[in-house]
């Protein structure tokens, strides 16, 4: 998958998941969030790095492990940094990405965290299978050769 620009209203990307896995389809997923934590989000202070998708038996994806900072002038609302977020996907993404990862390798991936232009938080996941050592080091490879050339051209 070729790198792309972040959006407009990008808050958060997961520079990880293009560096350990090969992405091959994407969703949009809107993420419930509270009051405070749209606010942090909306501020920048977010992180993707730990995080992982996944679909619990009910058919429900989550993301857990995404790091939302307390926002300051919440108030008395009790905030949880790290807590279990719940995904809005239509059933028919569900299927699909369920079928997909019950096969060998594939996992859900969460690759950036973004403002849309409603004003909604919404989140880009997707489809990745595994890069094994090799791989990575041929990315790299081809990162410094298109480097190199740019540097003449």
């Amino acid at each position: 998958m070729a790198k792309k620009k972040p959006r407009p209203g990008s808050v958060v990307r997961n520079k990880r998941a293009t560096y350990d896995y090969a992405l091959e389809e994407s969703f949009i997923a809107g993420i419930v969030l509270t009051g405070p934590e749209i606010k942090s989000v909306r501020a920048g202070k977010a992180s993707l790095g730990e995080a992982y998708c996944y679909v619990d038996p009910k058919d429900r994806p989550k993301i857990k492990g995404m790091h939302i900072a307390e926002f300051k002038n919440a108030g008395y609302v009790e905030q949880e940094p790290g807590r279990e977020r719940e995904l809005l996907l239509n059933k028919i993404e569900i299927k699909k990405i369920k079928s997909k990862i019950r096969e060998k390798g594939y996992s859900l991936v969460p690759v950036e965290l973004f403002i849309s232009e409603n004003g909604y938080a919404k989140l880009e996941i997707a489809l990745g299978k595994g890069k094994k050592t090799v791989d990575k080091r041929e990315d790299l490879k081809s990162k410094d050769i298109k480097k190199e050339i740019s540097k003449y051209v």
